[in-house]
């Protein structure tokens, strides 16, 4: 069913956990998926003895990859227009994250209706690991 900007108000949120417990594996599948092999992502003793990380830690593409998820969970695909976002904290193996879309406008441009949303990701401390925005044609 398609988000209708007719059931749609200025502070609605859609909020959906991205993943559970982010795992070692999925980080290093990432990896190969996207092509970036940089060993932050995947060498345990390169990231902690020499670049000083505690461990690896998760893409930030991976990340705002769950997010999109959550965004067409709410829209519905192929509504997105825009989407970004910025990085401000690292994502490591075990957190839990969840994706909130928050409702901040709502606007008619060509006889189209769109939503403009505040996009938040946050790990299970409720540290904010994504900050972003998105906007998606809906059904009048």
């Amino acid at each position: 069913m398609a988000l209708k900007a007719s059931d749609l108000s200025m502070g609605d949120f859609y909020e959906e956990e991205v993943v559970d417990d982010l795992t070692r594996t999925q980080i290093v599948q990432y990896s190969g998926a996207s092509g970036d092999y940089n060993p932050l992502h995947s060498d345990e003793v390169y990231t902690t003895q020499v670049a000083g990380y505690p461990s690896i830690f998760g893409h930030g593409m991976l990340s705002m990859g769950m997010t999109g998820r959550m965004l067409t969970n709410y829209v519905g695909d192929g509504r997105l227009t825009r989407f970004g976002v910025r990085f401000v904290a690292q994502v490591w193996p075990g957190d839990a994250l969840t994706a909130r879309a928050t409702v901040e406008a709502l606007r008619e441009e060509d006889g189209q209706h769109f939503v403009d949303l505040e996009v938040s990701t946050r790990n299970q401390k409720g540290e904010e690991v994504i900050r972003g925005y998105a906007s998606a044609r809906v059904d009048p």
